[in-house]
């Protein structure tokens, strides 16, 4: 039995859409990783019952914080992004958490930027408070680490393809980490590597994986992106990239609730288009997408829309060898476990 909600809500359900595509479906993916880290902070000595963790979120991360503050009895502050809606500050609220949230903003970097600038301000006048660093801290990977538990139980590591938005790195570069680790078999070693793929998506604006340079005139499909580099995203990690505009990804959030029933945000949409076009692309493999969150802060700004939404099947990539080609709605790019490059 689950001693706090925080645990439910961060445990996700696979779901099989056909025979070769899963849903990694979470309510609110995040709470695995804050729970992880707070109560590594906790046994550590980093930090004790009563203190105040703050952070930086576009919206995930501070419902998972807030939780997290609550299961363990820590006080949580948050510096949110425009994208924090009225309900999430509502729930932020009765948990205990306090939100300073920035003035509206179209521009990613800005916003980012705004917020950083912001963190550091209340350092400087709280130095006792403990900044999580969701971006640059790998202990939010920790977390993952029963969720790549259970995908391998349930699917095995041969022949897998994880497909995910990047975001701060932790989610998908942690899956993927856990998952090449486990055993596969009998080999010289006890074991031989196992077969995962790992496949990121990013939105155009996002300096991660060099696209900075490109602009989406519709909104930000929030969190899998980034205006300034975040150090726990490990580039080697990832095969291929895949960059997905506004318009193609609202498809397939609109597709995914239509065809499987599966009520997803926007990041679950990108991801679920990219994960069928690795399905045709390896038929051999199975492909697992993360769904990282419902579609209930999506309601009016994607599902609303679902008339004027593209058929997927009249949508596929643009594939480049280089990202000065990359080109709207949907560009895809071998990555090869590179290192990362200069934004």
């Amino acid at each position: 039995m689950d001693q706090h909600i925080a645990e439910s809500i961060g445990r996700p359900d696979l779901i099989r859409l056909d025979d070769r595509l899963v849903c990694l479906r979470f309510e609110t993916m995040k709470a695995v990783s804050a729970l992880a880290a707070v109560r590594h902070l906790l046994e550590t000595g980093a930090v004790r019952r009563g203190d105040t963790l703050l952070d930086s979120s576009s919206g995930i991360y501070a419902y998972a914080l807030a939780l997290a503050c609550h299961r363990y009895g820590m006080r949580c502050h948050i510096v949110g992004s425009t994208t924090v809606d009225q309900t999430l500050r509502t729930q932020l609220a009765v948990l205990g958490a306090t939100l300073e949230q920035m003035e509206p903003c179209s521009d990613l970097k800005l916003d980012q930027k705004r917020r950083v600038e912001r963190i550091h301000e209340i350092l400087a006048e709280h130095p006792e408070y403990h900044w999580m660093r969701q971006y640059h801290d790998d202990i939010h990977y920790l977390g993952y680490a029963t969720v790549a538990d259970r995908i391998r139980e349930t699917l095995g590591t041969d022949a897998l393809t994880v497909v995910g938005g990047v975001g701060s790195g932790a989610s998908t570069g942690a899956l993927a980490r856990y998952l090449r680790a486990a055993p596969g078999g009998p080999g010289p070693a006890g074991g031989r590597a196992a077969d995962v793929e790992l496949v990121g998506v990013q939105p155009y604006g996002s300096i991660t994986f060099g696209a900075g340079h490109t602009t989406d005139p519709e909104i930000i499909i929030a969190g899998i992106g980034s205006s300034i580099p975040f150090r726990n995203v490990s580039h080697e990690l990832y095969d291929a990239l895949h960059w997905i505009s506004f318009d193609a990804a609202l498809a397939g959030s609109v597709d995914l609730l239509r065809r499987h029933a599966v009520f997803a945000g926007l990041s679950s949409g990108a991801g679920y288009l990219a994960a069928r076009h690795e399905r045709v692309r390896s038929p051999e493999r199975t492909v697992l997408f993360v769904a990282a969150d419902t579609g209930h802060r999506y309601a009016d700004t994607v599902h609303a829309r679902h008339r004027e939404a593209a058929r997927i099947c009249d949508l596929a990539p643009q594939e480049v060898t280089d990202q000065s080609r990359l080109a709207l709605p949907w560009s895809r790019m071998q990555w090869n476990r590179a290192r990362a490059t200069s934004p």
